[in-house]
């Protein structure tokens, strides 16, 4: 069976079963603080798990891609290395949500795979808990005598916490699970060694196919277990693991998944598959690293500095520096596989298709990009090489090599490999010691200790009125404290809410709960999961008691001009740029707006001006807003409204619509487009490859931004004594600027003239080589090294240490002609860092240019007494 077949089948089967079949979720996770990428199908159900959300179809069928590459599931580092282990994945999956439970998962699971997949029987093992004391957990013998069934005792095996308790985290649903494994091995490996013995050992021919959990605890921050409301069932199984088994092959990457990718890379790398074990793992690298990178960017998260985009990043990264060392390449190549990428993956995810221009351009600039930054870090380590050699060492510091990789982005695996190359060690101890306090660091930044909830109302879910009313009767149904860098915080759930929570870019709600006997100010509002979560800096000394909830009336109206008009400026910007725009991002904000969107050029002065035009144009048809809160999904697509990719809606969305335009929103908006009063643009740049920044503010916002560029003429006409044409007067200044800027250059050349000659009449001569040291006047601060050069090539037998003041700062510069480096065993590089210690500084440079700056002027004269001495001892 092909790949895409197999998927099928799996759909059609569970379909027969009465299973709704749904999409999959996002690979991206918004509004779970928990998640950044969805790693497991379950991730998208988690609320009806919890109980949280209402349970609209009892059981579900699905394909989900998953991500598997930071917190507690992270399979990265075995990627490539392996035959089975993947970032981005397919997991098949069914679910009962309080309906089935374990006999008829596990008699589906047997049905599906021994009847309609015919796999053989005899191959296939299936583990259950074996129970845990710690949890009070007794062993699974109602799963046990359920598998007796359909398998011989011997082929069920116990298995531990670690293997056979499904958790998502280190709290939330959890329970049981049983996995079901399968023996690839030849016959006659099977008569020698039975597979039992395999399982759960890492072996690559003996996996794990599919996992039955069966959730009926959640597990506390306390790490105490509570029994959930219902029973159910979470399945999943490894698509890329059932294909390789159906297709007979030992390898996931020797399946129709895959191959295709690597024949590319074959054709563009003129490397065979197969014929070495360094370049087949880098194929499997990219193979699978092309995958997650794609998806990720099809669902709307683009490479970056931060947190998913950061993971993003990290992936593209490793395996360009796969690429780089092992197979040659040394131009960007990897966007060249989107092609056989999108063959492969694009008709069971058509968002592939749809953004195949967009990845294309941002994953090629991101290779081009750290391709430039791979080339400076080898220079870096080249020159580290050099130093290292001419102290007569054989091991780098393990701090140069963490600078590298920190501040350049530099690999550690790539500067141990040139190392090698170069018959040095790192030191990997202190390298280490680095990387943990980095880590350390980051901990202490972002740790947050979140307490359990304390409920005061059960089965209470959220009513969010804020549409209609900004002020409600509210009792807090939950609550609980949380703890981020040393500061408490209490997060609030209410039984309605008029607060609107961060969602779809706009920023929360804030605004104020209050009685006769206190009041509270809510500082944020946020989603986690399907919960409306109000942010205090304190709790209410009667949590229990009734509050008047008040929304920020001001602020709010503020947050939706700015909305609304992004709607607006969507409509305008495809109107000008083209039909190719759409939204990669957004935030609304009281007082700005950030609206992303694709478009491959820059959007120039013109195209500003018009889009401004057609988007105030707008504001003044003082169009009404069309609003239909519950509008089926099918319909909303006829009438015209743009689902963004990245974002999962469910059967009924809302719509918002001014005039003809028609877009899914569930952010809060003005009553009509006049409302807004006014729109400015403020700035407009690239945040990616394909991808543009537009920001702007509105209203009062805008009135103020119009307001201070007026000021800041009129100053300009005052500063200039009020000139007829303000323009021309600035050109003239900028004209007779140039002028004394040449001027002053052809000076400062004379007077350097000068100083060199003074210079090298007072330089020492040590045997035969005339040493100048001497601490410069500021004025040269600017111009140090072009000073050092024409110094030496006035007088090709000179070395010079030369001292200047630079802002109150102190610099130092070594110049020694390359003649004189060589004979006489000189290295700038080696007495500059040095002398730079008399400075507390540091520096560094070539054997014959090298130059340091430091923070303590009393200590020039020092390091540059010191510098001559070195030098004196040389010659």
């Amino acid at each position: 069976m092909k790949a895409a077949e197999v998927r099928q089948s799996f759909l059609d089967f569970f379909a027969s079963k009465q299973h709704r079949i749904v999409p999959s979720a996002p690979m991206v996770v918004k509004n779970d603080p928990t998640l950044m990428f969805t790693n497991a199908g379950m991730n998208q159900f988690k609320e009806i798990f919890l109980g949280n959300s209402p349970i609209v179809d009892k059981r579900v069928a699905n394909s989900q891609k998953c991500l598997r590459v930071s917190g507690k599931h992270n399979d990265l580092e075995e990627v490539g290395h392996d035959t089975y282990h993947h970032t981005m994945f397919e997991m098949l999956g069914n679910w009962s949500f309080g309906d089935y439970f374990k006999q008829e998962a596990i008699d589906w699971a047997w049905e599906y795979l021994t009847e309609v997949l015919k796999i053989d029987k005899s191959r296939l093992y299936a583990t259950v808990f074996e129970g845990y004391a710690g949890d009070g957990l007794e062993r699974d013998n109602e799963a046990y005598n359920i598998w007796l069934k359909h398998l011989p005792a011997d082929h069920i095996i116990d298995g531990n916490k670690k293997d056979n308790f499904w958790e998502m985290g280190e709290s939330g649903p959890c329970g049981p699970c049983s996995e079901i494994h399968i023996d690839l091995r030849d016959d006659d490996e099977i008569a020698l060694k039975p597979g039992r013995e395999l399982v759960n050992n890492d072996h690559p021919q003996v996996i794990e196919i599919w996992n039955n959990v069966f959730i009926q605890y959640n597990r506390k921050a306390s790490g105490e277990l509570e029994q959930l409301p219902s029973k159910h069932v979470d399945t999943g199984m490894g698509f890329e693991r059932l294909v390789r088994v159906l297709q007979g092959k030992k390898s996931n990457y020797d399946t129709d998944i895959f191959t295709p990718i690597i024949a590319e890379q074959e054709r563009l790398t003129n490397i065979k598959y197969g014929s070495s074990t360094q370049t087949d793992v880098a194929m499997r690298v990219v193979s699978d690293h092309i995958r997650t990178i794609a998806f990720a960017i099809a669902d709307g998260q683009l490479p970056s500095n931060n947190k998913a985009g950061y993971v993003i990043r990290r992936i593209l990264r490793r395996a360009v520096r796969y690429a780089y060392t092992f197979l040659g390449s040394r131009e960007s190549y990897m966007y060249r596989l989107i092609p056989a990428l999108v063959a492969c993956m694009g008709d069971a995810y058509p968002e592939l298709k749809a953004q195949q221009e967009l990845i294309t351009k941002v994953m090629k600039e991101e290779e081009e990009s750290f391709l430039r930054t791979l080339e400076t870090g080898i220079s870096l380590l080249n020159k580290i090489i050099t130093e290292t050699r001419a102290n007569g060492g054989s091991e780098v510091s393990g701090k140069v090599a963490f600078e590298l990789y920190d501040t350049f982005g530099f690999p550690l695996d790539l500067t141990e490999l040139i190392l090698k190359e170069n018959e040095l060690t790192l030191n990997r101890g202190e390298f280490e010691t680095e990387m943990e306090a980095q880590k350390q660091r980051a901990r202490n930044a972002t740790a947050i200790q979140t307490d359990d909830w304390v409920v005061l109302k059960e089965d209470e879910q959220v009513k969010f009125i804020g549409y209609d009313h900004l002020q409600a009767d509210i009792i807090i149904t939950r609550y609980r404290k949380i703890t981020a860098k040393n500061k408490e915080q209490y997060q609030l759930v209410f039984n309605v809410t008029p607060f609107y929570a961060e969602s779809g870019g706009q920023v929360g709600d804030t605004g104020t709960i209050a009685n006769a006997n206190e009041r509270i100010d809510i500082i944020d509002t946020k989603k986690e999961n399907n919960l409306i979560v109000h942010i205090a800096n304190a709790l209410p000394e009667n949590p229990a008691a009734t509050f008047v909830a008040k929304v920020d009336a001001d602020k709010r109206l503020a947050i939706a001009r700015h909305h609304s008009v992004t709607h607006l400026l969507h409509k305008a910007l495809r109107e000008i740029l083209g039909t190719h725009v759409e939204q990669k991002g957004s935030l609304v904000h009281a007082d700005h707006l950030r609206f992303d969107f694709s478009h491959f050029q820059k959007v120039n002065e013109d195209e500003i001006v018009a889009i401004e035009k057609r988007v105030n144009q707008l504001i003044r048809e003082n169009a009404p807003l069309h609003e239909g809160r519950e509008t089926p999904i099918e319909k909303a697509r006829e009438m015209g409204a743009m689902a963004l990719f990245g974002e999962k809606y469910g059967d009924v969305v809302r719509t918002i619509g001014f005039g003809n335009s028609v877009e899914l929103c569930g952010g809060t908006h003005v009553q009509a487009t006049g409302q807004i009063g006014y729109f400015k643009i403020t700035g407009e740049s690239s945040i990616s490859a394909g991808v543009r920044r537009i920001e702007a503010v509105a209203g009062h916002k805008a009135e103020e931004f119009v307001y201070g560029q007026e000021n800041l003429l009129r100053d300009l006409h005052t500063t200039l004594k009020n000139p007829s044409n303000l323009k021309r007067s600035v050109e003239v200044l900028q004209e007779e600027n140039s002028a004394l800027s040449r001027e002053l250059d052809q000076l400062r050349k004379q007077m350097i003239a000068v100083e060199k000659q003074t210079l090298l009449a007072k330089a020492m001569n040590v045997n035969g080589t005339r040493v100048v040291v001497a601490n410069i006047d500021p004025m040269y601060a600017g111009v140090l090294k072009d000073f050092a050069f024409q110094l030496r090539g006035d007088a090709a037998d000179v070395v010079a240490v030369l001292g200047v003041m630079a802002g109150g700062n102190p610099q130092i510069a070594v110049i020694i002609s390359e003649e004189t480096a060589q004979k006489h065993d000189l290295n700038a590089s080696l007495i500059i860092r040095e002398a730079a210690k008399e400075i507390q500084g540091g520096g560094g440079g070539q054997p014959f240019f090298a130059t340091a700056g430091g923070k303590n002027p009393a200590g020039l004269d020092q390091a540059l007494a010191k510098a001559g001495e070195l030098i004196k001892a040389k010659l």
